[in-house]
């Protein structure tokens, strides 16, 4: 493969339909400010509910069986899916709440298509109060590239929507339903639907931001770079342009895949099954946008980047900081707006998870909302009124969660 072909041929999808319409989406705005819903209604609202809990349950099952015929039964991974569940179940408390939140919240839209592909879906978390156009936030959550899962983001998109911030999460096919091309292609569909059409569910178009983590945060970079690259070519048939992008926030990505392949084998991504994953040894430099932008060919590219915001933790032992440290040095000295926010003694997932479980003040929190509000005097008052975020998970758990956590 040639780092010259396009991983995002993705086509216009202003003419694509979504899952709701125009109206629909007015019925519902009327539906929420009111807070009353005919009983019949609301029965047929929690069978279908149930209906796709059990379908989503089904896929994401299949997948991990088949999963691990690729990986097989070993010591390390027996001891990190042990891990992993003693894991979940000291943070369930938290887990609990953001699923009622997830599945029962009238602020919840889940599973608009955007696509034509397996799990091409999205979720939006709107805020309370659709009184005017609200700053999105597009999110293509991480899961190593094998678990990622739009509900992923749901914590995320619960918090943000409290500060009158809309999120959409971006669902994407992951090994071994596809490989990285089809991931980065999905994402870019994902965006392109949200540019082209957020603005039908209460979105401003122009104050678009874009976020990925961990995996996902790779992902989205990858399908950034590539329009970036597409639109330096001169190329016409674009559905989404990266000047629709206000800015861009990596939250513990991997952005030079040539440095962690042994780092990920060594933690039990295995090689042979990472380089599946991307589609052989010969395309990781194609994947890597660290790597990429080095590329004189694409100089003009690099400049067409929104600002790049990237987050990491100091004591991430999943992708260890100097991922992000690598891609913010490269992009500065290429003349690209970046900006690199280290976080002490923070791991892999206490930014995304334990923080934001914990409730109160979070530095990382505040600033990408700061971000995303700047330039909006009310907004940004409210911010500063805003209550602390509501603790989800004792902390005696939480601690506990930290010292036993796989990632």
């Amino acid at each position: 493969m040639s780092c010259d072909n396009d991983q995002t041929d993705a086509k216009p999808l202003l003419s694509r339909g979504s899952s709701v319409s125009s109206g629909s989406f007015n019925q519902m705005q009327r539906r929420r400010v009111s807070g009353k819903l005919g009983k019949p209604e609301r029965q047929q609202s929690f069978s279908r509910d149930i209906g796709r809990a059990a379908a989503e349950t089904y896929l994401l099952t299949r997948l991990t069986i088949t999963l691990l015929r690729y990986l097989g039964v070993g010591y390390r991974w027996i001891t990190r899916l042990a891990a992993l569940g003693i894991y979940a179940a000291l943070l369930m408390p938290g887990f609990l709440q953001v699923a009622y939140y997830y599945f029962f919240s009238s602020q919840v839209r889940r599973s608009i298509v955007y696509g034509d592909q397996p799990r091409n879906r999205l979720d939006l978390y709107f805020p309370k109060n659709l009184d005017g156009p609200k700053p999105v936030v597009a999110f293509v959550t991480g899961g190593a590239w094998i678990i990622g899962y739009k509900a992923w983001g749901s914590l995320l998109g619960q918090q943000l929507a409290e500060r009158d911030i809309i999120v959409a999460c971006i669902d994407y096919r992951n090994f071994p339903q596809g490989t990285i091309g089809d991931m980065v292609t999905d994402a870019s569909e994902g965006i392109s639907f949200i540019c082209n059409n957020i603005a039908e569910y209460g979105g401003d178009p122009n104050r678009i931001y874009l976020m990925g983590q961990s995996a996902g945060a790779h992902i989205s970079a990858c399908a950034l770079l590539d329009q970036a690259i597409r639109e330096a070519k001169g190329e016409e048939s674009i559905s989404w342009s990266v000047s629709q992008i206000k800015a861009y926030f990596g939250l513990s990505g991997g952005y030079n895949l040539c440095k962690l392949v042994d780092h990920f084998n060594n933690r039990g991504l295995y090689r042979s099954l990472f380089l599946s994953i991307m589609e052989g040894e010969e395309s990781l430099k194609c994947f890597s946008p660290g790597v990429r932008i080095e590329d004189p060919s694409i100089r003009n590219a690099v400049s067409l980047l929104p600002p790049v915001i990237l987050f990491h933790g100091t004591a991430d032992y999943s992708i260890p900081s100097f991922a992000s440290k690598d891609f913010a040095v490269a992009l500065q000295r290429l003349g690209a707006q970046t900006e690199l926010i280290l976080f002490d003694g923070k791991t892999h997932s206490d930014l995304f998870l334990q923080d934001p479980l914990r409730g109160g003040k979070d530095a990382m929190f505040d600033h990408l909302v700061a971000v995303v509000h700047a330039g909006d005097e009310e907004a940004l008052a409210k911010d500063a009124m805003a209550p602390p975020r509501r603790r989800l998970v004792p902390e005696v758990l939480l601690r506990m969660a930290s010292y036993i956590s796989p990632f």
